[in-house]
């Protein structure tokens, strides 16, 4: 679909096009004393690094490179292409240091400073982005590449105002053009420049008539200027003018969700599924749009349903299509009837291993824990190099008390992640969970010191271990030192807060610990019955027994199974 043409050039790109500046340049140390290397063969390296780089062959071409790099470490051109092989397959550590030697070795070359800038952009170090990118420009003025790049990160990084100095300077360069004009229309909307920006697109209209995102942004403009009747009559001209236009059909569409209109949109929704020239992916954007929603009415699902019906019908089981409906309902508290929409997916189609993994998230989600071990084991014996349906396998194993069944999954998992840190926190956690339950403690507490060994500040392993000492009165300093370390961190979070004020209690310090408790239940956010149950503990400590039962009541509704609770509400003297 013919879009307007926004230029979204990649942080890679320059430096991308930098490859052949550089394949001849092999700079060596100025000080002849220690530039002397076997120059014929560090050349005989350099080129057939390069030449296996254009075969495609990055692993040959990265250990020639590191050959040369060895001859002579101080060559900016090696160290740039050792960079670019090293970033091109995600290791954004090491390719950093590569790129950062190079721009040191010649901070005057512009494709090393566009890969050394992409790499911080990558960390979202917008500020190194735009330094780099910054001392490039002064170099390089008349480059419009860098120009616009600098002005994509002034824009991002929020200085609308030097985003758009470069592009005025740009418009009196080139005038209003197809490349550049629809980015500063766009900046100059963000930047709330509303009457400035409204010009801009009257003036490109009326030299690009047929350039329809013009038409777009001028609608949003009106929109957010509150003139939204302006606004849907810069549409309804369109579509009279270009009944049968699908660029328009769909930017209508889009128009009318933004502004909640939602008996207009659905009133053209039809022709947009039916309509061949529209691509797939723009129909699944404006039914994802509508799906994220917040606070849709009961009619608005329901008429939602029936379109993603008709969709399914035209997209023969289309693997993303049939997932719409049950994400619809179970974004909107139809979690059973997503859940059935799913199992029949599954039934259909077993090779679906996104609506598998919809569908045991949704049974995690709903502790239907049954499922989630039936549909579990299916699923990670289907899918075998999967370790997300290994672990809800061990968590619907680990529910049903299934234990054995449980730690070999989680054997089976822990290979499978190999090195993926998050992964092997989950799976350290679950296992100590597993061996806990087992009352097998002092494998569980082992469990827990192995993964601290590999993710020393992981918030949850800290928190969970705590909370387990604290649950046996053992090394209570040390649960209250990690469960400090975590709310430092997370001071908001009811969880960790819970676990902190519940090692307070154990350790004696009772009215520190209630006192957390009463912030963190007068916050009334992500709350369980354990909240309840741990500061009726406290409240009974402190002699006040009314509003110790009143929690514990709490607790009992929120989960039937704490029946220990009645006890203690009888002992307290119920009044």
């Amino acid at each position: 679909m013919n879009r307007i043409k926004i230029i979204q050039i990649s942080l890679f790109t320059l430096a991308l096009v930098g490859l052949m500046a550089c394949a001849t340049k092999r700079r060596a140390l100025k000080d002849s004393a220690l530039a002397k290397y076997d120059a014929a063969t560090f050349d005989y390296l350099y080129a057939e690094a390069l030449r296996k780089k254009f075969m495609g062959d990055g692993r040959e071409s990265l250990m020639y490179f590191e050959q040369a790099r060895r001859l002579n470490p101080n060559s900016d051109a090696v160290n740039y292409q050792i960079a670019q092989i090293l970033l091109s397959v995600g290791n954004l550590k090491n390719g950093k240091v590569y790129a950062k030697r190079a721009h040191q070795l010649d901070p005057q070359n512009i494709w090393y400073s566009a890969l050394l800038a992409g790499v911080y952009y990558q960390e979202n170090k917008i500020d190194s982005a735009i330094y780099i990118y910054e001392k490039a420009a002064q170099q390089a003025p008349n480059n419009d590449d860098l120009q616009i790049l600098l002005a994509n990160l002034y824009s991002e990084n929020g200085d609308f105002e030097n985003a758009i100095r470069v592009h005025q300077e740009l418009q009196l360069r080139y005038g209003i053009n197809e490349n550049t004009t629809p980015v500063y229309i766009q900046i100059l909307i963000l930047a709330e420049k509303y009457d400035l920006a409204m010009q801009e697109a009257q003036e490109a209209i009326k030299l690009f008539p047929d350039e329809i995102g013009y038409y777009a942004q001028l609608a949003e403009i009106y929109s957010k200027k509150g003139e939204g009747l302006k606004a849907i009559d810069v549409y309804r001209q369109l579509l009279e003018e270009n009944p049968q236009n699908s660029q328009i059909l769909v930017l209508v569409c889009d128009f009318l969700l933004n502004e909640k209109l939602y008996d207009d949109f659905f009133q053209i929704l039809t022709p947009v599924i039916l309509d061949d020239e529209i691509s797939k992916e723009d129909k699944i954007s404006l039914f994802a749009k509508l799906i994220e929603a917040p606070n849709l009415d009961e009619s608005v699902i329901d008429q939602t349903v029936l379109a993603l019906m008709v969709f399914e019908s035209v997209s023969e089981n289309d693997e993303v299509v049939v997932l719409l409906r049950p994400k619809l309902l179970s974004n909107n508290n139809r979690k059973e009837g997503a859940i059935r929409l799913l199992e029949g997916v599954v039934s259909k189609r077993p090779d679906n291993y996104f609506a598998w993994e919809s569908l045991l998230l949704l049974c995690y989600e709903t502790k239907n824990f049954s499922k989630l071990m039936a549909y579990g084991g299916e699923c990670a014996s289907r899918f075998n190099q999967s370790i997300f349906a290994k672990l809800l396998y061990a968590h619907g194993a680990l529910e049903n008390k299934r234990y054995d069944i449980a730690l070999e999954e989680l054997r089976k998992a822990a290979i499978l992640a190999n090195d993926n840190e998050e992964a092997m926190v989950q799976i350290f956690s679950m296992k100590a969970e597993v061996l806990y339950r087992m009352d097998n403690f002092s494998e569980a507490f082992k469990t827990f010191e192995e993964a601290l060994k590999v993710t020393p500040n992981d918030m949850i392993i800290l928190n969970n271990y705590a909370y387990y000492l604290a649950e046996h009165d053992m090394e209570l300093k040390k649960a209250e030192a990690m469960s400090r370390k975590v709310i430092e961190k997370e001071k908001d979070n009811a969880t960790y807060l819970d676990t902190y004020a519940w090692v307070l209690f154990k350790m004696g310090k009772t009215k520190a610990a209630a006192k957390i408790m009463e912030q963190v239940i007068a916050q009334g956010s992500n709350l369980s019955a354990e909240h309840y149950e741990h500061y009726g503990f406290m409240l009974k400590k402190l002699k006040k027994c009314n509003q110790a039962v009143e929690n514990w009541e709490i607790a009992i509704k929120l989960d039937s199974s704490k029946n220990n609770l009645t006890n203690e509400i009888e002992n307290c003297g119920k009044r």
